[in-house]
């Protein structure tokens, strides 16, 4: 199959899954239930993705990531912040209801995976070349560390029921991640 065609599926399997998932709660879908309103066979599925976890993080990577990428890799992280941002809350309610997953497959996990991947592309092509002042501040780590704290504002942010703007988001999320603790602290 063409790498088109092949897209064309995905596309069409994740619009099925989203709206299914504005009708009922994630874990409860089947494939069967995604495959039938895609108008696909199930075998379709699995040539695609392992899961409904995989097809959801696919979601994360194709329509909230991968737009903003290329922002990130020249420096714009503002715009990059308010386009991912605005991205969730264009989908709000799919969104809302992918946050409420819980355990092995949990939403902030798949999404922390998503966002340290990106991330860590990032950040060894900015290192590369250099030698860390700190052995252990491994470039894994430092996505680790902007990933989970972005995960963590992002599904707090959903949770709370997105209640001020993306931009005003990015706003904060920037302000947060400049500034030292004891900055912050002092200008409280």
């Amino acid at each position: 199959m063409t790498g088109q065609g092949k897209s064309a599926i995905d596309t069409l399997l994740a619009e099925s899954f989203k709206e299914l998932a504005l009708k009922q709660p994630i874990e409860k879908i089947t494939i069967k239930e995604i495959t039938d309103k895609a108008g696909v066979i199930r075998p379709t599925f699995y040539n695609h993705f392992q899961d409904k976890y995989d097809l959801l993080e696919w979601i994360i990577d194709k329509e909230l990531l991968e737009p903003v990428e290329p922002l990130i890799q020249n420096g714009m992280i503002n715009e990059a912040l308010v386009l991912l941002f605005s991205g969730i809350e264009r989908e709000k309610e799919f969104y809302t209801r992918a946050s409420r997953l819980e355990g092995q497959n949990s939403f902030g996990s798949i999404a922390q995976s998503c966002v340290e991947r990106v991330l860590l592309q990032v950040i060894k092509g900015q290192a590369e070349g250099r030698k860390s002042r700190y052995v252990w501040l491994t470039p894994e780590r430092i996505a680790e560390y902007y990933a989970q704290s972005m995960c963590y504002v992002v599904i707090t942010w959903i949770k709370s029921g997105m209640t001020i703007s993306s931009k005003e988001l990015a706003e904060i999320y920037n302000y947060m991640i400049k500034r030292s603790m004891t900055d912050i602290l002092t200008e409280l």
